[in-house]
Parts: structure tokens; sequence; C-alpha cells
């Protein structure tokens, strides 16, 4: 897997392999409508699971709250769970690893600032703490798994999950190495242009930075307000506010992986547990996080019951309701929206999903913020390429500036944009789109 030129990671190899079909990779890929999909995964992991849900697919219980212990909390994005119980398997001595994603040590020589690691201690595990909005690839850490007998946590989004038990099913050391599955909520994957694209704003160069903290926390400001820090080779550093920058607002698709388009996976439903952002309030204000927490492993059950009467983790029962409410923008994203999308015309495969493909009751509203949303998502790989080529950054932000302002016109009837739209019916008032 390498990052072609869109900042985006694929596959590479012989192009008689590119251009043929290979069953075993069809297998394995998330993708694949070959491969067995989400449902038929978690019934095989999670047959006796107390509850199913639409939504959140098989699992034993669900959880708000936070880390009480030590720094996990300030140290993470959210409410430090994460780290939290991948740290708890290792002192447990339940895995003898944890695969992660860690900020890579020297960024320019290995051209990329994020890639998967093996940690096997707290120091190494916490240095893998923080959400990586950034293409990251497995191969290289289930090569190590496979090279050194032990076992193992996995942490990923939802479709490198699926990949980790489709790859289990057809490699015996990987199944019997690979003890635990822990799951992160996905909203869409980023390329590497991103990073790019926010150093640009910083008036940096890629090619300087040392590090990059997508989310740096405040206490004193809601946990959904982000502010991206660059760090440079020369120690300094420099930070602006996502909505700051022209391409900051989430939703409207900047940069988005076209294979999120077909993905209906947003709390990791094959993970044995999953974690994600409370975005509800009160928690959505509270600037030192909190995490939502679906568990769907016995085991980890117990270990998330000992850590809260021992104190050490404060955690609240929640339902469905609440963890979906939580997600409600991702969920229509990839619910409605991927049925709304699976009626486009489409060249060559077509995926093959859970939901039904169909418009089902949509107004016109909701169908234009789902083809802007694909529409931005599209362009923005290009034009940046050429603004890249040109050495023009500005052109760049232009058209995304132009093109976010469309999308708030249509998403939520904003701006000379927004009053065009609502006379022709295209437009409306989102809570969020």
């Amino acid at each position: 897997m390498q990052l072609d030129r869109y900042g985006q990671m694929k596959p590479t190899g012989p192009k008689t392999w590119l251009r043929g079909r290979d069953e075993e990779f069809a297998r394995i890929c998330p993708f694949s409508p070959v491969a067995r999909d989400e449902d038929k995964l978690a019934a095989e992991y999670f047959s006796h699971a107390k509850n199913r849900d639409s939504f959140l697919g098989r699992y034993e219980a669900a959880f708000v709250g936070h880390v009480e212990e030590g720094g996990f909390r300030s140290s993470g994005s959210s409410g430090g769970m994460v780290t939290w119980v991948a740290a708890e398997l290792l002192r447990l001595g339940l895995v003898d690893g944890v695969a992660h994603v860690k900020a890579s040590d020297d960024p320019q020589s290995e051209g990329r600032l994020f890639h998967y690691s093996l940690s096997r201690n707290l120091q190494d595990l916490q240095a893998g703490a923080k959400s990586r909005y950034y293409p990251v690839e497995l191969s290289g850490v289930l090569q190590l798994i496979r090279e050194a007998p032990g076992r193992y946590a996995v942490v990923g989004i939802p479709c490198f999950i699926k990949a980790v038990r489709l790859a289990c099913a057809d490699d015996p050391i990987l199944k019997e190495r690979i003890a635990f599955t822990l799951g992160l909520f996905c909203g869409h994957m980023k390329s590497a242009r991103m990073a790019e694209s926010f150093a640009w704003q910083m008036g940096q160069d890629i090619g300087k930075v040392k590090r990059l903290d997508y989310r740096k926390k405040a206490h004193d400001r809601p946990a959904n307000w982000y502010r991206a820090e660059l760090t440079l080779e020369n120690g300094e550093t420099c930070a602006q506010d996502w909505w700051h920058l022209v391409d900051g607002d989430w939703g409207a698709g900047f940069f988005q992986n076209s294979a999120c388009n077909f993905c209906d996976d947003i709390v990791a439903e094959t993970a044995d547990i999953a974690f994600g952002d409370a975005w509800k309030e009160p928690y959505s204000s509270d600037g030192r996080g909190t995490n939502v927490v679906i568990i769907r492993s016995t085991a980890l059950l117990d270990v998330i019951d000992a850590g809260i009467a021992e104190k050490r983790i404060v955690l609240s029962h929640v339902d469905s309701d609440f963890v979906v409410a939580t997600q409600a923008s991702g969920f229509r994203q990839r619910r409605e929206g991927l049925a709304f999308r699976l009626t486009w015309p489409r060249m060559g495969m077509r995926p093959r999903k859970r939901v039904r493909a169909g418009s089902h009751g949509l107004s016109r509203q909701r169908m234009a913020v789902y083809i802007m949303r694909n529409w931005i998502s599209f362009w923005s790989h290009r034009v940046f390429l050429i603004a890249d080529l040109l050495h023009s950054p500005r052109l760049y932000i232009l058209w995304a500036r132009a093109a976010l302002a469309c999308y708030h016109g249509i998403a939520y009837s904003r701006g000379p944009i927004g009053r065009i739209a609502q006379r022709l019916g295209l437009a409306g008032s989102e809570r969020r789109a």
C-alpha cells in the first residue's frame, strides 16, 4: 500500500494483478461484495450478545464517561478510554502488544506523518494517544504480529477492524494471535492532503512539519471546538481553529476517501469494544473530553466493570438511542445518504451493502446536501493536486472557500447562496447536516 497522487492509500503491485481479480484479496477486502458483511461477522463473534440494534449491531452494554486515573483523559482527544483499555490489557497480561497508530519519528524521510506500530508498554502506548485523521495501512504491523508469537490487540476504525476479522478467517496465525479488537467510531477518512492544506493555511510548508495534533485539547473550550496544532522541525508551533480553515467543516467532505461513500458502519460493529466522542450535551461542551463506549466482548465487560468498581474510570450506562444521538449526522450520511448514493449510475463493480438503494422520501434539500458532499469530496482532491503542481495554495483555498459557502448555503441556509437555495427549495435548517 502506498500514498497515491491524491494522498490516499492504494494497493500497489504488478499491472497483471491490479487489472485481474484475486479471490483471496476479494475475501479479505472490507469493501468487496464477495466478503462477509458486518452482520455475518458480528453473528460469528458475538452470537450470544444481550442486545441487538439496527445501528449499533450486537453488543453487551453501552456507557458514557471518561477515565479518572492518571493522565489518560488529558493526553487523549476525548475521554481517554481507548488508551486506558489498551493499557489495562497490557497490565493484566491479556495481550503482549497493541497495534495502533503513532506519529512518525521522521516524517520527511518516511514520507508520512503517521503509521501503525506495535507498543508493548505504557510509555509507547501513550505516545499513540489522540485522533489521527490521516491515511495509514495495516500490512506492516500484521506482518510483525505474524513474526512474533504472542497475543495482540488491534486498534482501528470500522473498515480496518472488519479487514482484521476477514484476514483472521484466512490466516490461522493471525486468528490465534489477535486476541482483542478495539474499534473507533468513524465519520469518514481523510487523505494526507488535509494535513498539507492545514499547513498551507497556517503559512507553513508540510515539508517542515515534525508533528501534527489534529485536536489540541483545551479544558476551557467545548470538546467539539477542534484546534489543529503544527510543530515544526525547529521546535516552533502554530495553531488554528478548524472553523477558521476553509476545509475545517468535517461534514462538508473535503478530502474524503471515495470508499467512505460506500461504508455503512459507524461504530465498528465487528470490534470487541468500540469508542466514540459523546457529541451530545452536556458532554460535548466539556473540554476535558467524554467517550461513548460500546462493549461486545464479555471479557472486556469484566475489565470495564472492574475499573468502574475501583473508581479508576467513571462510566454510566446508556441505551442505544443515546449512542445513536451522539453520532446522528454520521448515521444519516452512512444510512439514508448511502441508500441515496446507491441509486446513482456507476461503472464497474457495484458494492453490496446492508441498506437498500432508494431515496426513501428524502427532501430535495437532503438530496442536495448529499450531492454537494460528494462533489466537494471528488473535486477537493483534484483541485488541491492542480494547486500543488502550480505551487499556488491560493488557487485551492479560493476554490474551497467558494465550495464551503455553497455547502453552508444548502445545508444551513447561510448567506446569499442560502437565500437563492431557499427560493429554489434546496435549502433547509439542519441542526448539523
